[in-house]
């Protein structure tokens, strides 16, 4: 395709991922607006708050002001004061950056990925500054400036993921692609087992949210049948549940790694025990176990098991990528690099689901960011070199790392 094309075509698409974000959201509020509420309410209502739940999926700032009678009826000492909501439902960040991932891989495929990738991002901002104009009221206005930047950094990055991965698996021979700065291979070795710790940790926090769905489903049910939203109302509940499903599954993570979360401020959910005040009736939030764990600190392996055994299964590239047989200070520094790679991939994670989620006590809701990444990239850090040290060098004695510097460079 030559230069124009290419540009309207990545601007389509990148429409496209928007456009689905929010059509996601849209289509069962329009639904509610036209069967539960007979067309009696304006749908603009309904399209904003689509709208501020799709800048609120992306981690922007939504401050509301809310009259008398509804603070009163929510039944929270702060809701008639201005409060600010800030925790993102990361299941619109998810959404977009899965979508932009693949709108990279096919860019990088072109003659012109560049200009394709600018001409997308610049497409995405574009829509974003119109959702943000649009979206405002006085009852909730969202921050301008994070709603531009926050949702196309978000598609952006999984655009620069996805041509990223579509390089790896189809290596360019460009020019540019030659020109591209190449990672030391010891570091890269060391990124490699820490990233795939803190995604193997979020894998076993996934698990843990599901079982947990399961054994107590029956707690579920009852905070959804105590709504009476009727089957309309449960469905556009349900999907936004599921853009809060992410949050949960970090903060089963953090629950791995030791610091827990909280549920509202002077609240706790830790491995050592459970203590929670009033939260708000999301059946969601019926799987969050009450009281004491007595077991629960056993937890607390699982970061170190993951990054012993990714470190034991990533010892041989370890040794060819250092030539020589390792010491343990090159051993231990790859571990301290595993570890920081976890650490600091938590970290955002849990920054990106915590935050302000209501007024009061409602807002600290999620992780701590910096506890979980310095606890996570100890744990990480010990149990990755403790893993390298375990395993045996696989390479047959006498050819110890022969070519595999020159082999790996070229890689």
């Amino acid at each position: 395709m030559n230069r124009p094309i290419t540009a309207l075509f990545a601007a389509l698409e990148a429409l496209l991922v928007g456009g689905l974000g929010i059509g996601v959201l849209l289509v069962p509020l329009t639904a509610l607006w036209a069967f539960q509420y007979d067309l009696q309410i304006g749908w603009p209502v309904f399209y904003r708050v689509a709208a501020d739940a799709w800048l609120l999926g992306h981690g922007v700032d939504i401050r509301f002001v809310l009259d008398a009678r509804v603070a009163g009826a929510l039944g929270l000492p702060a809701a008639g004061t201005p409060f600010v909501v800030g925790i993102g439902a990361l299941g619109g960040a998810l959404l977009t950056a899965v979508l932009a991932a693949r709108t990279g891989a096919r860019l990088s495929r072109t003659e012109h990925p560049v200009l394709g990738a600018l001409a997308a991002v610049g497409c995405f901002a574009v829509l974003a500054f119109l959702v943000v104009l649009t979206a405002g009221t006085t009852a909730a206005q969202p921050s301008r400036w994070q709603g531009v930047l926050l949702p196309t950094a978000v598609f952006a990055g999984g655009a620069a993921a996805g041509w990223l991965l579509r390089r790896r698996s189809s290596p360019d021979q460009s020019p540019a692609g030659r020109r591209l700065p190449r990672i030391p291979i010891v570091v890269r070795e060391a990124v490699r087992i820490g990233l795939g710790a803190g995604a193997s940790i979020l894998a076993v926090a996934a698990v843990a949210v599901a079982a947990l769905l399961v054994v107590r489903y029956s707690t579920v049910i009852s905070l959804y049948e105590s709504l009476q939203a009727g089957p309309l109302g449960g469905a556009a509940l349900t999907v936004a549940q599921l853009a809060l499903l992410p949050d949960l599954v970090i903060w089963a993570a953090a629950w791995l790694v030791g610091p827990g979360f909280a549920l509202g401020a002077g609240s706790s959910v830790s491995p050592l025990g459970t203590s929670v005040g009033p939260v708000p009736a999301l059946p969601i939030l019926g799987a969050v176990p009450p009281g004491d764990f007595a077991w629960g600190f056993l937890g607390l392996l699982v970061p170190v098991v993951i990054a012993f055994v990714l470190g034991s299964l990533l010892r041989q590239r370890v040794d060819r990528a250092l030539l020589l047989p390792p010491s343990l200070g090159a051993l231990a520094a790859v571990g301290g690099g595993a570890g920081a790679a976890a650490g600091l991939a938590l970290a955002v994670a849990a920054a990106g689901a915590s935050g302000a989620a209501g007024p009061g006590r409602l807002s600290q809701v999620g992780a701590d960011p910096l506890l979980v990444g310095l606890l996570a990239a100890v744990e990480v850090a010990i149990g990755a070199t403790l893993g390298l040290l375990a395993a045996r060098r696989r390479e047959p004695a006498g050819e110890p790392f022969r070519g595999s510097l020159h082999e790996e460079a070229l890689r």
